[in-house]
């Protein structure tokens, strides 16, 4: 059920008589599927006028209504979505037959998103199945600021000229991207998950390297764990990785996205039944020679603000990088004293050691050699499975 959508499922979702209450009248509202914005794309000044952008999201937990988050966090001028609409998804451009629904905002079908502004949804009336793609489509009928986006989805998306948002076929969905547009979440209501927990970090949670379109960064694998759980005990699974990030300073990436410090609020502690941020987070400050006592402060804001907002803060030691081409063994020491902070400052609300599980026991500054992907940075997606194994879903 990683990619297409199984028959058995699909028969009861479209089968299915369940139509979803008003939200006022039902449980909480909790994320689904999260990707965190991370810049203006580049060459889009005036934006994606009379496209139509399909992009393909993975679901964790299902429901029986959803709604979509849709971003112009770094736009320069307000983008009209004239057109929205959610589907279930094949896995690639085709959407599931009878599946489509319009999106409306505020009983209204189109929406104009503000400068730096995120707009939600009405409820739309879909039953999600847990851990399957769905297809959010906007059409942007005219010229407006540059597209927020999130640039590696490790998977593929789909633009189309013209409005095709209600298209099933994917047949107009000629070209292809690797990225997300404009799209930041999916929330689903009368689930019996308890809430959701964001994965917040960097490449490695943002989950580079994986198997393109397989759904194997280790926040999915996550997941997986979660879901081998009696239903009310699951929790929806968000990813809040962004490549090349950065926990306590700012770098020159443009398409790194704010530090974690910067983005706290908007990508972890404000999402939708939010119970507790897994951080993973801090080698690319290490890269520039951030020295530890910058990532200790970083490590104690994020679990001040946590917990003023009423969530539980569990952080990840950072993982094993030698032969990585920045590596140095000065950077290494920096990266061993914030380790230790982690392991023994008993300020978080949970520990789990990423590094001791995918470190080589022959050289514990690098990657066990089945964890690597070859960089010896990045883990490939058993590596990633290891990391996922590494929670103890009780700290959660």
């Amino acid at each position: 059920m990683r990619s297409a959508v199984g028959v058995a499922v699909l028969a009861l979702v479209l089968g299915g008589s369940a139509v979803a209450e008003p939200a006022s009248h039902g449980p909480e509202w909790i994320g689904t599927w999260q990707t965190a914005p991370a810049s203006a794309q580049v060459g889009t000044e005036t934006g994606h006028p009379n496209k139509t952008i399909r992009n393909v999201v993975h679901t964790s937990i299902g429901g029986k209504a959803a709604r979509v988050r849709l971003s112009n966090a770094f736009g320069t001028a307000p983008v009209l979505m004239s057109h929205v609409t959610v589907a279930l998804s094949t896995g690639a451009a085709s959407t599931v037959p009878g599946s489509m629904r319009a999106v409306t905002f505020g009983g209204l079908p189109n929406v104009t998103i503000p400068v730096g502004a995120e707009v939600v949804s009405d409820a739309v009336n879909l039953t999600v199945p847990a851990d399957a793609d769905l297809a959010v489509t906007v059409y942007t009928p005219q010229e407006s600021g540059p597209a927020t986006y999130h640039p590696q989805a490790y998977r593929e998306n789909y633009f189309a000229t013209g409005d095709h948002a209600a298209d099933e076929t994917g047949t107009p969905f000629a070209a292809a991207t690797t990225s997300f547009h404009y799209v930041s979440g999916v929330e689903v209501r009368d689930s019996r998950a308890r809430g959701a927990i964001v994965a917040f970090g960097d490449s490695i949670t943002d989950g580079a390297w994986s198997t393109r379109g397989a759904n194997l960064r280790w926040p999915d694998q996550l997941f997986d764990r979660f879901a081998q759980r009696p239903a009310p005990l699951r929790y929806g699974v968000l990813n809040a990785g962004i490549s090349a990030n950065r926990l306590a300073s700012q770098g020159t990436n443009p398409t790194a996205g704010q530090n974690a410090l910067a983005r706290l609020d908007r990508d972890a502690l404000t999402r939708a039944g939010v119970r507790t941020v897994v951080l993973v987070e801090g080698i690319n400050d290490i890269q520039s020679t951030v020295p530890a006592e910058q990532l200790i402060m970083g490590l104690r804001q994020v679990v001040e603000r946590g917990h003023a907002a009423g969530v539980r803060v569990v952080v990840g030691t950072m993982t094993p990088w030698k032969g990585w081409r920045t590596y140095t063994p000065e950077r290494e020491e920096i990266r061993l004293a914030v380790n230790e902070f982690i392991r023994t400052a008993g300020i978080f609300d949970g520990v789990i050691d990423m590094d001791a599980a995918l470190r080589d026991p022959a050289d514990p500054g690098m990657l066990r050699p089945a964890f690597d992907s070859g960089d010896h940075l990045h883990p490939n997606d058993a590596g990633y499975k290891a990391m996922a194994e590494a929670v103890d879903l009780r700290k959660l």
